[in-house]
């Protein structure tokens, strides 16, 4: 694929709407579009709100940037409280996870690099489907088409 720069004006990525009340995700860049290099989105998540459970991602690394709010994150054994401007880097095959633990709803942006642990998302988005809607065996095939390992539960 020959890939092109683009924009992405605001209010041009699709949005998701997860199955969290007020909780959702703009698809920024999408990994077709970048050649598999980079998938982004910028997630609107309410107070309380936990990412999921425990993980790591096989093949890609993970950005996460805190634009508003307070958020709580776990990477290895060190856990991290960190609002607007707290940047954290996840590398491939670390296990992580993260809550929104301020008072106001968060607005985060996440990246992976390459793209595929990325593409959980928006295989998700599509199918409008929700992981509660799975099967065992369908959740962890999905988990695995898409390089994710569920750990542990949620620390937090």
């Amino acid at each position: 694929m020959d890939t092109k720069g683009f924009v992405v004006l605001p209010g041009q990525a699709p949005v998701w709407e997860m199955s969290t009340a007020g909780r959702s995700a703009a698809l920024m860049l999408q990994s077709e579009g970048t050649a598999e290099s980079v998938m982004m989105f910028e997630e609107t998540v309410p107070p309380g709100t936990a990412g999921g459970p425990f993980h790591l991602h096989r093949d890609s690394d993970e950005v996460i940037y805190v634009l508003s709010g307070e958020i709580t994150c776990k990477i290895g054994d060190q856990v991290t409280v960190g609002g607007p401007g707290t940047c954290a880097f996840i590398p491939r095959e670390v296990a992580h996870a993260w809550k929104n633990t301020g008072e106001e709803t968060a607005r985060i942006l996440f990246m992976y690099t390459p793209a595929g642990a990325g593409k959980w998302f928006e295989e998700l988005s599509r199918s409008q489907r929700t992981l509660a809607s799975m099967d065992d065996r369908e959740r962890a095939q999905f988990f695995q088409r898409h390089g994710w390992e569920n750990v542990g539960p949620p620390p937090f």
